[in-house]
């Protein structure tokens, strides 16, 4: 069972997303927050596996309340996805750099929510390549110089180039079919390189990517 929690400060907002989610089978929408204070004492006690979480909100927002959840080790498990009217809200970039795996826009449809809820509890990062692309733009418009992940010396070659990949917004399956290996082998390469580099999901994969230089901007078209 995938337990969600919906924070959003209308009420209407999120009734129409507990209705959509408590009607699938294996989901369950286990508490709802109006606030960002709110949705951290929320999932303290509930511990979902999943929020929802609007960027923003009265008192503290999305933004702050992500922070907050990313530095509670007892929530290492949960995995946030931002809500925003806009996609490309200009909170959603630092929103994926606090610790966010991804994000939807309010007007998602509801079969793309179900299977962003799915995608996300099974670990996956909710950043299609486009989406990654902008994301690495602004990026470089940000970053004055690589950041140094001393972590990335206890990276094997392979784990190197798959990480890589992803940061680039590659699938298991599009990675396997780059270096020529079964999407296992690719999948068994990026959880090792997410271990080693304590990356929480392949969204942080996308960040150290970036900011420690392995990926480039040039590549973008």
């Amino acid at each position: 069972m995938i337990r969600v929690l919906l924070a959003d400060d209308q009420a209407l907002v999120r009734a129409g997303f507990r209705a959509l989610l408590d009607a699938e089978d294996g989901v369950e929408v286990v508490g709802e927050a109006a606030d960002g204070d709110e949705a951290v004492t929320q999932i303290r006690r509930l511990v979902p596996d999943v929020v929802l979480m609007d960027i923003r909100m009265p008192g503290a927002d999305g933004l702050d309340a992500t922070r907050r959840i990313v530095a509670d080790e007892r929530l290492a498990a949960v995995r946030v996805v931002i809500l925003t009217t806009f996609e490309l809200d200009e909170y959603v970039f630092e929103a994926i750099r606090s610790g966010a795996s991804g994000f939807l826009v309010k007007d998602t449809e509801p079969a793309e929510l179900i299977a962003a809820v799915r995608a996300v509890a099974r670990g996956d990062a909710l950043l299609s390549p486009s989406v990654t692309r902008r994301l690495i733009a602004e990026f470089a418009l940000r970053a004055q110089q690589p950041r140094q992940y001393p972590q990335l010396a206890a990276l094997t070659d392979r784990e190197r180039e798959v990480l890589t990949l992803a940061g680039q917004g590659l699938s298991n399956e599009e990675i396997a079919a780059k270096l020529v290996v079964s999407p296992a082998t690719a999948k068994t390469h990026v959880s090792r390189a997410m271990v080693k580099l304590a990356a929480r999901d392949r969204a942080q994969l996308v960040v150290i990517a970036y900011e420690s230089g392995l990926v480039r901007p040039g590549w973008l078209t």
